[in-house]
């Protein structure tokens, strides 16, 4: 499998979750760290539109191309037993929990959760301390440049 993720530069090896750690996330809370990827370049680029005030074009950032071995069974959130509030920006505790739930577990290495953003789309959330961890590898690690019309008032 192959995801993909945007970060800054300065971050653009850093697969540690340490990011998520400090702020939280939809699926992670404040002190838990997770790694946020995603299944496309588009997707990729549509979460960080998402999370950018409108008139400012992020600079600065790489998108990194990851390989996950397909051995890997991957834990599944099923859409149709979430939360009816799970889509809801700031996000939830609710979403959080499952979250830190499959963290503390430590089961999986990868967590499969619908995107908020894109309907449809899905974001693969990894778990950095899982034992399998080393197993994933950075394929490419290019420059990217998003396209100023997403960021137009």
């Amino acid at each position: 499998m192959i995801v993909f993720r945007l970060c800054k530069s300065k971050y653009c090896h850093d697969l540690s979750g340490s990011g998520a750690e400090k702020s939280g996330g939809r699926w992670n809370s404040k002190g838990i760290s997770m790694l946020y990827t995603s299944n496309s370049r588009a997707l990729c680029t549509t979460e960080i539109a998402a999370h950018t005030p409108l008139g400012i074009l992020p600079s600065d950032y790489f998108l990194i191309t990851i390989e996950v071995p397909d051995l890997f069974y991957i834990f599944e959130v099923n859409t149709s037993k979430l939360p009816s509030n799970w889509k809801d920006f700031p996000p939830p505790k609710s979403t959080q929990r499952i979250g830190d739930k499959f963290i503390v577990e430590n089961n999986y290495l990868v967590m499969k959760v619908p995107s908020v953003i894109v309907q449809g789309e899905y974001n693969y959330l990894f778990h950095p301390h899982h034992k399998s961890f080393n197993q994933i590898t950075i394929l490419k690690v290019e420059a990217f440049e998003f396209n100023k019309r997403l960021f137009e008032r």
